[in-house]
């Protein structure tokens, strides 16, 4: 039975909605799509798939932040035989992986790391008994996060003499599931789609014409995680230093770079950042599960946004809220 072994190898006594109907998809070799919000466990629908089949499991993500988050809670888990081939690593690093894919059961890749015809050779003699492209709305250019280099999976996925695949993405309206359908897994895929609705989301708007005032009220009257999502770097920089001494605050964006982003997603997961000021550059991908507080200084860009930078909160499925500021005329910031 299926929730024994979700109970063997995870833990756990029961499955969240669509995991255990995806899975079964999976194990009758159909290839599947699952939508399903933010925090609602999709990694462990190819995890556990992964332990009932023999084979590596081949994981294609767009971050290496992503990337590494998901190789970091295998191993809390006790799970070795995870690996994440990107471009941090040397290339004698990489040629050591390839050289011994047998011995490892998850591999998590960019695209553009797939599709090197050295480890395409490589992957080519492998078994592989699952195929998965995590944050698959990216195939999209209706999507939020477009990456050109998603559209070749398809072909990357017959080459690889079409392995079950699994597609897993938390935003995908009609044009996007189409279109990742279209390039990726084909027009007879199962599909899984759930509500965005969060119940344990409280989803909050304050009105205001202060939205500074508004905030470090707001602030003071609360305790735990907290991301405060802003639309521009000069943003993000002017509320951190009008915030850093009074609180354990950081800020996020884009203009950092790759070993400063890092460190402060890792002060931020380990509670030494009670806030975290940022673009929606810092996001996809994040494995945190306490986030109790998403505040929205500026109104984001698109409702996808929206729902995918809300859902970041109460991963752990305890009560948590979101917030948006909202003064008159913040549309034009786009």
């Amino acid at each position: 039975m299926l929730e024994q072994a979700l109970k063997k190898y995870f833990g756990y006594p029961s499955f969240r909605e669509s995991q255990k109907e995806i899975i079964q998809s999976l194990l009758m070799k159909k290839d599947t799509l699952g939508i399903l919000p933010t925090g609602n466990g999709k990694s462990l629908c190819y995890q556990l798939t992964g332990y009932l089949q023999e084979g590596l499991v081949v994981i294609v993500a767009p971050l290496i932040s992503l990337m590494e988050d998901q190789v970091s809670s295998l191993l809390e888990f006790g799970e070795k035989r995870a690996v994440a081939l990107n471009s941090t690593l040397k290339d004698f690093e990489k040629g050591y992986i390839l050289q011994r894919l047998e011995q490892f059961k998850f591999l998590f890749l960019s695209p553009e790391m797939l599709s090197q015809p050295h480890v395409l050779q490589r992957l080519k003699q492998q078994k592989i008994a699952l195929f998965v492209v995590d944050e698959a709305h990216c195939v999209s250019q209706w999507g939020i996060d477009f990456r050109p280099e998603y559209r070749n999976l398809g072909v990357i996925k017959a080459e690889l003499n079409h392995p079950v695949t699994l597609a897993l993405t938390a935003t995908a309206n009609a044009q996007v599931e189409a279109d990742i359908k279209r390039f990726l897994i084909g027009e007879e895929t199962i599909v899984f789609r759930q509500s965005a609705n969060r119940s344990n989301i409280a989803l909050l708007v304050e009105k205001t014409t202060d939205k500074e005032a508004v905030l470090e009220e707001t602030l003071k009257k609360i305790a735990g995680a907290t991301i405060i999502y802003c639309a521009t770097r000069k943003q993000v920089e002017r509320l951190y230093d009008r915030l850093k001494g009074t609180y354990s605050v950081g800020y996020y964006h884009g203009g950092l770079d790759y070993q400063q982003r890092s460190l402060l997603q890792k002060q931020f997961h380990d509670q030494e950042l009670q806030i975290l000021i940022a673009t929606n550059a810092f996001g996809m991908g994040i494995n945190k599960s306490d986030i109790r507080y998403v505040i929205h200084y500026d109104l984001p860009d698109s409702m996808e946004n929206y729902i995918q930078e809300i859902g970041r909160a109460g991963r752990d499925q305890e009560q948590s809220y979101s917030l948006l500021l909202y003064q008159p005329g913040d549309e034009q910031i786009h």
